[in-house]
């Protein structure tokens, strides 16, 4: 039986007293690659970030590698170390004086940890081969504010690497980048997957992205409506019972050449 890295249990969210998440189950197998998608508004977001701990939730359970999140994402901290979170934006002052590698360094840093001196050469060689797995090698004097929009999803895929994560979770990861970045992003992102052993759980509006790549598919319009492969859970049929009459998908320009999900994503 395949071990479960996610298990997330009648889970409902309340916003301003709206229930915006209601009664969701699933479980995500371990280096599975799941999409969360459903209309604007129809709680991906929230429900990402319920699982988090970075929203309170008002029922439900979450349990990660076995172990139960607190209402506020509490975790011991070998475990919370093992679970990485990217946002949909990182918004950056102008003037804050993060560079690359510091900001990478900080994925290294356990949680809770009082003498962070401590295995300062083990640190710097983890943020050297995350900044090279990640094409981000020539980057880590640079500042944050500096760095383009698909520069910035690199490093922040740096900070995921630098030290052994068992589930990555993507809130719309690829947002404000141009068709061509965001294939260089998912290309990157595949190929850490499967020399990582990540589990994803990724929230999309990228249909086709989603068809080609992923394993299974969440479809959620409140509550969830369907939970299965792509060929079932992005049938005509089911895009118009979540999306509704006359839905039709945005197609993004990717490369004609990619091989399907189940054949790997080519080197870049």
């Amino acid at each position: 039986m395949a071990e479960m890295v996610l298990e997330v249990s009648h889970l409902t969210v309340q916003r301003d007293a709206v229930t915006v998440v209601d009664d969701v189950s699933f479980q995500l197998a371990a280096e599975s690659d799941t999409a969360l998608v459903g209309p604007n508004g129809a709680g991906k977001s929230t429900l990402v970030q319920a699982i988090l701990g970075i929203l309170p939730r008002q029922a439900g359970q979450v349990r990660f590698l076995g172990c139960s999140l607190g209402s506020r994402g509490q975790l011991p901290g070998d475990l919370r170390a093992r679970l990485a979170y990217l946002p949909q934006t990182l918004t950056l002052h102008g003037r804050f004086p993060l560079t690359v590698a510091e900001f990478v360094g900080l994925g290294w840093d356990p949680p809770g940890l009082s003498l962070p001196w401590l295995g300062l050469a083990a640190r710097r060689s983890a943020i050297r081969v995350a900044l090279q797995k990640t094409l981000c090698a020539d980057l880590g004097d640079r500042l944050l504010s500096e760095l383009s929009g698909g520069q910035l999803k690199r490093v922040l895929l740096a900070f995921c690497v630098v030290r052994p994560r068992r589930l990555l979770v993507l809130d719309e990861a690829q947002a404000g980048l141009d068709a061509l970045a965001a294939e260089q992003f998912h290309t990157l992102l595949y190929q850490l997957r499967r020399s990582e052993g990540w589990t994803i759980l990724q929230v999309s509006h990228d249909l086709e992205m989603v068809r080609r790549t992923c394993d299974g598919v969440l479809c959620l319009n409140r509550r969830l409506r369907c939970f299965g492969p792509p060929d079932h859970a992005l049938s005509p049929a089911r895009l118009e019972q979540i999306y509704g009459p006359g839905f039709v998908p945005y197609h993004h320009r990717h490369p004609p050449h990619r091989p399907p999900h189940h054949e790997g994503a080519p080197p870049v």
